[in-house]
């Protein structure tokens, strides 16, 4: 049994190889790189949220929040700070910060010192309303007077100037942190109620990071991010880079973005090899074991004595830093740091049917997902375009069924999620690599 699991789990992986293969001879391999990049950067991700669902059955559809706080870490860890921005008003939002953490901590403590009831919570609600005014007091000017710095440019605070590999274990960690909070809240909801708990939460970040100019410029974005790889530009111009493309009777221009593509993959391979690595582990231990004993009959286990909110919390941790991580490559990768993107559709749906199509509670398949499901993406539009010519092919320029067709070819990729999702699910309900 365990042969055949592995002998498929070959076969699917060589088959995604042959897909990548063919964009490279049919189309470019800039373009085939470009899409195992993205696929890599999936494939983290899907772990992430197997790690939530497989392992525990945790129903997070609040993906694309922890995504954002991965991204929001690399502008903070890996962009140069803006002197002019600390200087205006930078010590006001450290001043609003401490004011603001003061008082939750003061209201908790207080919470706790005295006798449950309504005194108790009015006393609570009171320290957190003057802290709240308090902070504003100075946060809103200071906030004004960063943003008032060359807008156009800058108008935030940039970040610390480290390197983006820094970024990307500090997006792990800010992810972690907010879903440590989130879960000490919404863990003990009953799964649907979990859900639409998730899903606020995450746009409610998104919100702020759009909202927040000083923070993340807002919709206004932040390009130009520090990236571990050289520019082309720079490769173009160096004489041993242009002797190596010579030698491989290579174009210059277009080897050195197959090059640079082909140093992210080897970085992003890394990554996904070492949290597959450390997830397989904890998967085939007795804690795996636990959690799925957990997720199984969560009665049986309590009655056992295991403390099943505490794992609970401690799986959507684990998951939300893999999807932190994942969100801060995608930034990365990118360049830039777009709130407006941060939409359901790309960071919820998509890696959801990644999981789902691949195999819930298997890692194997949750990589695979993410490959196969970002493939199809990516490629369902132009071989929709292609399918519409073909269809057209005997119809006049102007006919307006021919332009309605190709004007459709761009929705093909939702038709393809729906199709794959639906044959998996009749012909594989428990994915293309189900669980053990």
């Amino acid at each position: 049994m365990m042969g055949n699991d592995r002998r498929r789990r070959i076969l699917y992986f060589l088959v995604m190889a042959g897909l990548l293969a063919i964009v490279g001879f049919m189309q470019s391999w800039n373009v085939a790189l470009a899409i195992l990049n993205l696929c890599l950067i999936s494939a983290v991700m899907a772990i992430g949220v197997n790690i939530q669902w497989g392992y525990a059955g945790l129903f997070n559809v609040g993906i694309m929040g922890f995504a954002a706080l991965g991204g929001l870490a690399v502008v903070l860890i890996s962009a140069p700070p803006v002197k002019e921005a600390w200087q205006a008003g930078g010590q006001g939002v450290i001043v609003a910060g401490l004011i603001a953490a003061f008082a939750v901590i003061a209201a908790l403590f207080v919470r706790r010192r005295m006798t449950p009831g309504i005194v108790s919570n009015l006393v609570f609600l009171a320290i957190l309303i003057i802290g709240y005014f308090v902070a504003r007091y100075f946060y809103g000017p200071a906030t004004e007077a960063i943003e008032r710095i060359e807008p156009a440019k800058t108008g935030f605070l940039g970040g610390l100037g480290l390197h983006v590999v820094v970024a990307w274990i500090a997006g792990g960690v800010l992810a972690g942190i907010a879903a440590w909070f989130i879960g000490k809240t919404a863990l003990g909801l009953r799964s649907d109620y979990l859900a639409i708990a998730t899903l606020g939460i995450s746009e409610i970040i998104v919100s702020v990071l759009k909202a927040e100019d000083w923070l993340s410029r807002g919709v206004k974005n932040v390009i130009g991010l520090p990236r571990p790889m050289p520019y082309e530009i720079d490769l173009q111009r160096a004489d041993w880079f242009i002797g190596l493309a010579r030698s491989l009777g290579a174009d210059v221009v277009t080897f050195s973005g197959i090059f640079v593509k082909l140093c992210y993959s080897a970085m992003f391979a890394g990554v996904l090899l070492a949290i597959m690595w450390l997830s397989e582990r904890a998967l085939n231990s007795p804690w795996g074991r636990m959690m799925r004993a957990i997720r199984d009959n969560e009665t049986a286990a309590n009655a056992m004595g295991k403390d099943v909110t505490g794992r609970h919390l401690q799986v959507f941790v684990l998951g939300s830093i893999v999807v932190g991580i994942a969100g801060a490559m995608l930034t990365t990768l990118d360049g830039q740091l777009t709130p407006a993107s941060y939409h359901p559709l790309r960071f919820t749906f998509l890696i959801w049917v990644m999981v789902i199509v691949g195999g819930s509670g298997n890692n194997w398949g949750a990589v695979l997902g993410g490959f196969l499901i970002w493939f199809l993406w990516i490629e369902a539009e132009p071989a929709g375009l292609f399918l519409m010519e073909l269809i057209t092919s005997g119809m006049g320029e102007s006919s307006p069924l021919r332009l309605h067709l190709m004007e459709s070819a761009a929705h093909a990729r939702l038709m393809t999620m729906g199709i794959i999702l639906l044959v998996v699910l009749r012909f594989f309900p428990r994915g293309l690599l189900p669980e053990r």
